[in-house]
């Protein structure tokens, strides 16, 4: 959160090394609103997710889930802060309007689906592609509609379907290029550069030689990490890679890559923490994130869990 939207080199520059929650610091326009370890729009629309999930027993329905990240937005206040994406944002303001989810043509290439999708891939099992992506693309319906942005949403949570499921992280990281190239595919509506490529060139950095700072760079020059889909997920598989499915590594190589840190830091601690599970979490840094937060994640696993085996083929 503290260096999120600033370049790699302001954020050396102030920082040093990010490698503890911090204050999100007055000259930045974004982080500037939050304490530290408190969430910012990615984990609060992603728990709004989770909450519209609760609230229809494990069924996806895109206008309560709107509901729920509009609750969200006008409680913190989000329109006239600078945390929204400009696709959420225009969405949500339509919807804010009385404009049905359905009639929103919110075609924008931002990462807003895909931020928030974990949730998704904790209900959803895998056993349908089509199954896995119609409901993916339900959930991001209120602020993204394009295959770009579902895309995104569909290789994160398929992830960490996959990675709740039991299967090893190589076989899945694999399996992604090939994956995310079906989802853009399924429902063209937009131009964009492959996702699959993108994410391949992004694999094929981390496996270059060089300390983290080296190979950081590198993400953030050749793959980028703006808000941008076709960035931001590629860096995040990318550093789940780097940290080798630590979520505390990954956390901090997140927090001082430069970009959209926050958006990537949570799609790659999630997909982390859905191969590690939560011991694989700093203790005293998950009860400081539920405390400052006043959030419990037991509910939220113990329901989900139902869901998900109910959705499961016998």
């Amino acid at each position: 959160m503290p260096s999120e939207l600033w370049s790699r080199s302001r954020v050396i520059d102030h920082f040093g090394w990010i490698d503890r929650f911090l204050d999100g610091p007055q000259e930045n326009d974004a982080a500037r609103f939050f304490k530290a370890a408190e969430f910012t729009d990615d984990t609060s629309m992603a728990i709004a997710l989770a909450d519209s999930i609760l609230e229809c027993r494990g069924r996806v329905d895109s206008n309560v889930i709107a509901r729920h990240i509009l609750d969200w937005a006008e409680s913190f206040d989000a329109f006239d802060k600078n945390v929204l994406g400009p696709t959420s944002k225009v969405a949500l303001n339509a919807i804010k309007a009385g404009q049905s989810v359905a009639d929103i043509p919110n075609l924008g290439g931002t990462n807003g689906a895909a931020m928030r999708v974990m949730p998704m891939g904790c209900l959803l099992p895998t056993h349908s592609f089509d199954d896995f992506y119609t409901e993916v693309a339900v959930a991001s319906a209120p602020t993204h509609k394009s295959d770009i942005a579902i895309a995104g949403a569909v290789v994160i949570a398929w992830a960490i379907s996959k990675a709740i499921d039991g299967y090893a992280w190589p076989e899945v990281v694999h399996a992604l290029p090939e994956m995310a190239r079906k989802a853009q595919l399924k429902n063209e509506n937009t131009f964009s550069a492959s996702l699959g490529a993108r994410i391949e060139l992004a694999l094929s950095v981390v496996k270059e030689e060089g300390d983290i700072a080296a190979v950081s760079a590198r993400i953030y020059e050749l793959i980028g990490t703006g808000t941008a889909t076709i960035e931001a997920v590629p860096a995040a598989i990318a550093m789940v890679c780097l940290a080798e499915l630590d979520p505390n590594r990954c956390a901090e190589y997140c927090a001082n890559l430069g970009g959209d840190t926050d958006t990537i830091g949570a799609m790659a601690t999630a997909i982390c923490g859905a191969n590690c599970g939560v011991d694989g979490f700093d203790t005293a840094s998950l009860q400081q994130l539920m405390a400052v937060n006043n959030v419990n994640f037991d509910i939220y696993a113990e329901e989900f869990a139902k869901y998900r085996s109910a959705r499961s083929p016998n």
